[in-house]
């Protein structure tokens, strides 16, 4: 792993505001959220089900109160019901790709985009960019947030952009090496797929000027991390966004690693319990729950986001007071029950990573030709491991099966499958494949 050294202490002073400061600009805040969300036909339907005058909300403790909002109440308001400002205010639209149905969009003000870039620039900053960098951008430009999002934040930060976007991984790494970029932003399981590449075209870490990585968009392992660092030669940051919210700069690890820092003086996040929705004490895993704060054209109020994952509101060293969030290790909306036993894909890849020999690209099938359910895990073999001679890959495959079966509790069949052979995405990798009835899953 590279020696680069990231500096803990540069950061937006309302990074490390007293905890009690921080309560009390969301308390205001959140009161001009709740007014400004009365514009909307949706929250003032919903405030009114709810039994919530707006005018009484007053401070964090009416939080509760208030109603949540989920992705179909997005669907629902297609293509802009939502909105809280006039049309002629729409700065720039944002959406997902609405690949599985109607696509969902968010609409953002001239100040929303000044706001994002600017929450973006700060975990960049503290995750190490600094102006003097060069940054390659592997995320897709267009609908989808990442890529405009990411560009704003690292030209904020005062750094230089190479805009690669998506796909076409031969010229991104000749890109990587002669343009000699010192930082690389895409999702980890592109990463992964770019250090194949540049291992596949006779060149290593040390033909590339890469430092940091800053990797977010899918859930993704320790494990993987440290995989990541060793084959680019880079240390690796995590960070967390989703569009209905505002996108990458929701929040991002600092040079501790500990968990990612929650800009909590423009979201309120909750760690809920996904059945009951009561809240769930620090340190256990919950879904997150995040109400905007800032946003203008679209503010959210209490948005369901299916993600699980702990919060820590512990000191870190690095000085930032904010909240910090854990690994998201899955979706309450993506776990998969298999005879019984929770399952999230993210363990799959954890025990794949623990195994020599295997690369972390792999793909889960479930089915139900009978009565109980049967998953199989299609892996990859490293190049240099696959092999004709049926003892070594009958031992391989011996390994995994004991290593899934361990982390998940659940046995299931494991096929090696040759290097390259599962689909790679500059998006967001598929990972799951459930062939079972939907009553069954």
């Amino acid at each position: 792993m590279t020696d680069f050294v990231v500096e803990n202490r540069l950061f937006d002073p309302a990074e490390a505001l007293p905890r009690g400061e921080l309560a009390a600009l969301q308390a205001a805040r959140l009161v001009e959220t709740v007014a400004r969300a009365q514009a909307v036909p949706f929250y003032r339907e919903a405030f009114a089900r709810a039994g919530v005058d707006p005018a009484s909300v007053r401070g964090l403790d009416d939080l509760a109160r208030l109603p949540f909002t989920v992705k179909d109440d997005m669907r629902a308001a297609y293509p802009l019901g939502l909105l809280a400002v006039p049309r002629a205010r729409i700065a720039r639209v944002h959406g997902s790709s609405g690949t599985t149905g109607l696509p969902t969009f968010v609409a953002y003000t001239r100040r929303d985009l000044d706001t994002w870039a600017g929450l973006v620039a700060r975990f960049l900053t503290a995750g190490g960019l600094r102006p003097e960098h060069l940054v390659h951008v592997a995320f897709g430009y267009g609908l989808f947030t990442g890529g405009f999002g990411l560009h704003a934040g690292i030209e904020r930060v005062g750094a230089g952009v190479v805009p690669s976007g998506g796909g076409n991984t031969p010229r991104q790494v000749l890109l990587l090496r002669d343009l000699a970029a010192d930082a690389l932003i895409c999702t980890p399981s592109y990463a992964l797929h770019l250090a194949e590449v540049v291992r596949e075209a006779g060149l290593g870490p040390s033909d590339l000027r890469l430092r940091l990585g800053h990797f977010g968009g899918e859930p993704w392992t320790e494990e993987l991390r440290q995989a990541l660092e060793r084959e680019l030669g880079i240390l690796a940051f995590n960070n967390y966004g989703l569009s209905e919210v505002i996108g990458p700069g929701v929040s991002g690890e600092c040079a501790a690693r500990r968990g990612m820092h929650v800009a909590e003086d423009h979201f309120l996040v909750e760690c809920l319990h996904p059945e009951t929705l009561r809240p769930v004490p620090d340190g256990e895993v919950g879904e997150l729950c995040f109400t905007s704060l800032t946003k203008e054209a679209m503010p959210v109020i209490r948005y369901r986001t299916r993600d699980l994952a702990a919060l820590d509101r512990s000191p870190c060293p690095c000085g930032r007071t904010g909240a910090r969030m854990g690994r998201v290790v899955g979706r309450s909306d993506d776990m998969l029950i298999i005879r019984g036993v929770n399952v999230f894909p993210s363990q799959v890849e954890e025990a794949l990573l623990r195994v020599e020999g295997t690369a972390p690209h792999y793909l889960i099938e479930v089915s139900r030709p009978g009565a109980l359910d049967e998953a199989t895990v299609k892996v990859e073999v490293r190049p240099a491991d696959f092999s004709d001679e049926m003892r070594r890959l009958v031992a391989l495959r011996d390994r995994i099966d004991r290593e899934i079966q361990a982390v998940t509790g659940v046995r299931m069949t494991v096929e090696l499958v040759a290097p390259g052979s599962i689909e790679r995405s500059a998006g967001k990798a598929t990972r799951v494949v459930d062939r079972r009835p939907p009553g069954a899953r």
